[in-house]
């Protein structure tokens, strides 16, 4: 009888510590804040978001979220919350200004255009977002990265290139033609996280990529996830694909892949491992 309470009491600890611990992790959610903010980079007014975790003390790695072609909207924000999970300053960078948002394609592809005009254009929007996050306390200006995705994947890459001020850039499903890579100027290390079946960049751009980042003895890790379309992350992919006629789609699999490669990758270049 003693052994039969015995395990019974065990199995009852057991069951109260896990709820314990359950609430304990969504009350730990609750710490992460929110802010909608705005900054300038020259004449031109940004709407940006940030999100950070208010129960950890001191400052903390930043990292730059750059939307994809669409604009800064709840894709976005979700992952720079997710970003604040993991212990970081996280800032979603409007890259248009007044928080624009396309609604179709044609109106992307409007907003985009002169970014991929002038790559210039958008590190000096880059470069304004890292000024912002210096203003808060949690964030440490010295420590910054910044993911990319589609058309933010492409920012990144091309802000690394022409020396902004980042230790590390993750593009995911980014374009990768751009300027020409700088030894001198580029001093971050690289992930591009692309997809296998990606219509949108040729295997012709991938090879002069690579080439680009070998010439100079770039720092770079270039991942392939198998059957991944562009813009696979997104798991609002698929419905917009269908909408637009576009061959995108989401893929579950590739996209927790491609996330936990960027974890692994951030904590390698924050020494957080």
């Amino acid at each position: 009888m003693q052994t039969k309470y015995f395990y019974k009491s065990v199995l009852i600890f057991i069951i109260v510590m896990s709820i314990t611990s359950l609430t304990h992790s969504k009350g730990m959610a609750s710490n992460i804040k929110e802010e909608m903010i705005t900054y300038k980079a020259g004449n031109v007014t940004l709407a940006g978001f940030v999100a950070y975790d208010e129960s950890i003390k001191g400052k903390r790695p930043v990292v730059l979220v750059v939307h994809e072609w669409w604009g800064l909207n709840d894709y976005t924000k979700m992952r720079a919350r997710k970003l604040a999970e993991l212990g970081y300053f996280a800032m979603a960078v409007d890259m248009f200004g007044n928080g624009k948002i396309a609604a179709d394609p044609n109106e992307a592809r409007a907003l985009t255009g002169p970014f991929y005009k002038d790559p210039l254009l958008a590190k000096t929007r880059i470069d304004a977002a890292i000024l912002k996050v210096s203003n808060f306390a949690q964030a440490d200006p010295n420590n910054v990265a910044a993911i990319g995705y589609c058309f933010g994947g492409s920012v990144v890459l091309n802000s690394a290139k022409l020396g902004a001020k980042l230790k590390a850039v993750v593009s995911f499903h980014g374009g990768l033609a751009g300027v020409q890579a700088d030894k001198q100027l580029l001093k971050a290390r690289i992930l591009v996280c692309h997809g296998g079946s990606d219509k949108f960049v040729s295997q012709t751009d991938v090879d002069a990529f690579k080439h680009q980042l070998d010439s100079i003895g770039a720092t770079y890790t270039f991942k392939v996830y198998a059957n991944a379309t562009h813009a696979f992350t997104n798991p609002d992919a698929t419905q917009i694909g269908k909408k637009f006629n576009m061959p995108i789609e989401y893929n579950p699999q590739a996209d927790k892949d491609s996330w936990n490669d960027m974890r692994a990758f951030l904590d390698s270049v924050f020494k957080k491992m």
